[in-house]
C-alpha cells in the first residue's frame, strides 16, 4: 500500500510493509523522497517522523542535485572512461573478431566489428565492467565474513538506477551497482561492508550505525567521496 504526503514543497512516498522500524530514503537524481513503514502505523505518525527528518532531506536534496554528471558517452576515440577511480582514454580497433576490451597502461582498447552501432558498443563495455567488478568481489566479501561473523549466499552485479547495492537478509544475498567499477576501490569496499552489515541489521536504525562504526570506523569518509564523485549521465525513470 503506497500513499502521499505533502510537507510544504516536499512530496513524500509513503509505502506500508511488513516491517518492525520507519526507514527514509532520498533517492538521486532529484531527491525524490520515499518512507517504508510499518503496515499498523498511522499517517500522523509518519508525517511526525517526516517532519523531524526535514532538514536530513532538504540536505540530501541539495547534494543529489548538486552532484556532477558524466557527459554522455559515445564510445569514440580519445573518450574518457573510468576504472577503479582511474581516467582512461578510449582507443576504437575495427577488427573482424569477436569484441574485447582490454586495458592497456593508460588505454582501454575496445575491439569491435566495423560498423558496430553506439548501443552494441556500450553494451560490449558494460559486460566488461561487470566482469571487473565480479572479479574484485570474492576476496572483499571473503576478507570481510570472518570479520563480521556473517555469510554471504550470493552475490549479483547488475546496473542499478537508486543506489549502489542492495542486500536480501533472509536469502544473504547481496547485489551490487555495476558502476562501482569505475569507482575507487575503497568506494566499493565500503559498500561492500555496509551491504553485509544488514546481515546483522535489515534497516539503516543506531544499531546499524554502530555496526558500521565498529567494523568500518572511516566509512562515513567513503560515503562523502562516493557521492562527490560524477554519476552516469543517463535520464531516470522510477
Amino acid at each position: 500500500m503506497a500513499t502521499q504526503l505533502k510537507l510544504g514543497d516536499i512530496a513524500v512516498e509513503v509505502e506500508l510493509k511488513d516491517i518492525k522500524n520507519l526507514h527514509l530514503s532520498v533517492y538521486p537524481p532529484a531527491g525524490r523522497v520515499k518512507i517504508s513503514a510499518p503496515r499498523r502505523m498511522s499517517l500522523d505518525t509518519i508525517r511526525v517522523f517526516a517532519i523531524s527528518k526535514l532538514s536530513w532531506i532538504r540536505q540530501q536534496q541539495n547534494k543529489l542535485r548538486a552532484q556532477e554528471r558524466e557527459t554522455p558517452r559515445e564510445y569514440l576515440d580519445r573518450e574518457s572512461h573510468y576504472l577503479w577511480g582511474k581516467r582512461y582514454l578510449l582507443k576504437t580497433v575495427e577488427c573482424d573478431e569477436a569484441p574485447s576490451v582490454e586495458r592497456k597502461h593508460s588505454t582501454i582498447i575496445l575491439r569491435l566489428r566495423p560498423g558496430t552501432a553506439e548501443s552494441s558498443r556500450q553494451a560490449i563495455m558494460e559486460a566488461w565492467y561487470r566482469e571487473q567488478l565480479k572479479s574484485a568481489v570474492p576476496p572483499l566479501i571473503g576478507k570481510w565474513e570472518p570479520i563480521l561473523g556473517v555469510k554471504v549466499d550470493r552475490f549479483f552485479v547488475q546496473r542499478m538506477k537508486t543506489k549502489w547495492g542492495s542486500c536480501n537478509a533472509q536469502r544473504h544475498r547481496i547485489r551490487l551497482n555495476t558502476d562501482l567499477a569505475k569507482k575507487p576501490p575503497e568506494c566499493l569496499e565500503y559498500i561492500v561492508v555496509h551491504e553485509m552489515t544488514h546481515l546483522l541489521e535489515p534497516t539503516h536504525n543506531t544499531r546499524f550505525v554502530d555496526l558500521m562504526d565498529r567494523f568500518l570506523p572511516q566509512w562515513r569518509f567513503f560515503r562523502e567521496k562516493l557521492n562527490q564523485l560524477p554519476v552516469r549521465h543517463e535520464e531516470w525513470a522510477y
